[in-house]
């Protein structure tokens, strides 16, 4: 297979970094954060470094669920519980998903550095994630160098569709025992999700309790998303960056459910084409199961240069999810994340926390 690769493409973190950034008055330290973050392994790194590659994985909200405890040859990620969305997720659905792209991530940079990984998902009484480590030959590729890239970009796209021959590459990076891959490229089937994305939506910014826990995962100066190393950066989003207390009032005055309908079908009318990911049983063994085979989905969109983003309001609101279900033609099953994709420019990148902070 050719590779091609953002790198290959000639970008990195510190282009990636400038998009949008000679706009902003000040950045208050952010692009260096998200250079000195977002870098591939450097010589002989250790499990702390292999973790931070982990951490860079896709997850709800970007509230980092999780935590990792570390012994000589293995990693064991675990729900960080008290980093919940309650209203959003209320059985941890996306909990588990996150935790899940957490560990493909690792086990990527792992196979990049020289150690095979065995995953074991323990289903306890508190699901977690065993990955032992053993030598093996480095096996670097596209995906591994897609890491530092990964990006959700909320943004309109360019409309364009997407080759026949990427999508074969997505559909094979995302197989998955106890994983289905739907996707949808016409026109009409896109117009059909649109119509469940939007019912949802509604629902959810009709939704006093779903806006506040929204608002506080949002970081609307660099400053504090400095501060947190969390949370939905508002230039992530392509939205204007202004003091915290500014944010809120502005927040309030423009996230009606009129305006974020509109935003939904520029958005699915921009793209390329939509996925659909479903694991075989309705349990966190398989949510995880989901997140690894959606991150793998996902870094080699970005290997492509093929961006992508989550319209999950469809698996999300559960007056929705039914319908949902029946349209897609698995009556009584749980879809379990629902992603746009097509060709845009890179919006500015995510922060993360430090990893000692998710070190247990």
């Amino acid at each position: 297979m050719t590779r091609r690769t953002l790198i290959g493409a000639g970008l990195s973190v510190a282009a990636l970094g400038a998009v949008g950034y000679g706009l902003w008055p000040r950045m208050d330290g952010y692009r260096e954060e998200v250079e000195r973050q977002r870098r591939l392994l450097g010589n002989d790194p250790d499990l702390k470094e292999l973790v931070r590659m982990a951490t860079l994985a896709a997850n709800g909200h970007n509230t980092q669920p999780w935590k990792f405890r570390l012994a000589e040859d293995s990693v064991t990620i675990l729900p960080d519980l008290t980093r919940r969305t309650e209203i959003v997720d209320p059985d941890d659905h996306h909990l588990f998903v996150s935790l899940g792209c957490a560990a493909e991530n690792l086990v990527i940079a792992a196979a990049a550095q020289g150690r095979a990984a065995d995953i074991a998902i323990g289903t306890g009484a508190e699901a977690q994630i065993e990955i032992a480590l053993s030598p093996s030959a480095a096996a670097q590729g596209p995906l591994y160098e897609a890491i530092p890239f990964r990006q959700s970009t909320r943004s309109v796209y360019d409309g364009q569709s997407v080759s026949t021959e990427d999508l074969r590459l997505l559909e094979n990076a995302a197989r998955e025992d106890g994983v289905n891959l739907m996707l949808f490229t016409e026109r009409s089937d896109l117009d059909a999700i649109l119509d469940f994305v939007i019912a949802g939506n509604s629902a959810q910014v009709d939704d006093p309790a779903f806006v506040q826990e929204l608002e506080d995962w949002i970081r609307f100066s660099p400053f504090r998303a400095v501060e947190t190393g969390d949370g939905l950066f508002a230039a992530c989003s392509g939205n204007p960056v202004v003091p915290d207390f500014i944010g809120s009032r502005l927040f309030r005055s423009f996230f009606t459910k009129d305006a974020e309908n509109e935003k939904y079908r520029s958005h699915v009318d921009s793209s390329a084409g939509i996925a659909v990911f479903v694991g075989d049983r309705d349990d966190p063994a398989h949510w995880i199961r989901v997140g690894r085979s959606f991150e793998r989905f996902s870094l080699q969109a970005t290997a492509l240069g093929i961006r992508n983003a989550h319209l999950n309001m469809p698996v999300e609101v559960l007056s929705v999810r039914p319908a949902f279900a029946d349209w897609l033609g698995i009556p009584g099953a749980r879809p379990n994340l629902v992603i746009r994709f097509g060709r845009a420019p890179a919006l500015p990148m995510s922060l993360r926390r430090p990893v000692e902070a998710v070190l247990v």
